[in-house]
C-alpha cells in the first residue's frame, strides 16, 4: 500500500511517502521555504516526495493521511 502522509497548519509542516510500512521519502516544508517551523500547507514537500518517488498522486497513492493542528486526522481514499 502506498500512503502520502501530510502534516499541516502546525509547526514543522511536512510530507512523506510510505510504501508497505516503510518511509521512502520525507521532507519538512521549512527546508524549501527557509522559514523556521513553517506551518503552511506543505506543497513543496509533497511535490518533492512525489517527484523523488516517481509516483503520481492521482494514479498510485492508495491513501492520503492528513493531520491538521496536531488534532484532526483524515483518511482520504483515492
Amino acid at each position: 500500500m502506498k500512503i502520502l502522509g501530510i502534516s499541516a497548519y502546525y509547526h514543522d509542516s511536512a510530507a512523506a511517502i510510505i510504501v508497505d510500512g516503510k518511509v521512502l521519502f520525507a521532507a519538512q516544508e521549512e527546508r524549501f521555504t527557509r522559514i523556521k517551523n513553517d506551518a503552511s500547507f506543505p506543497e513543496n514537500s509533497i511535490q518533492f516526495c512525489l517527484s523523488e518517488s516517481g509516483f503520481a498522486i492521482n494514479m498510485v497513492i492508495d491513501k492520503t493521511i492528513v493531520t491538521l493542528n496536531n488534532f484532526a486526522v483524515f483518511f482520504l481514499p483515492n
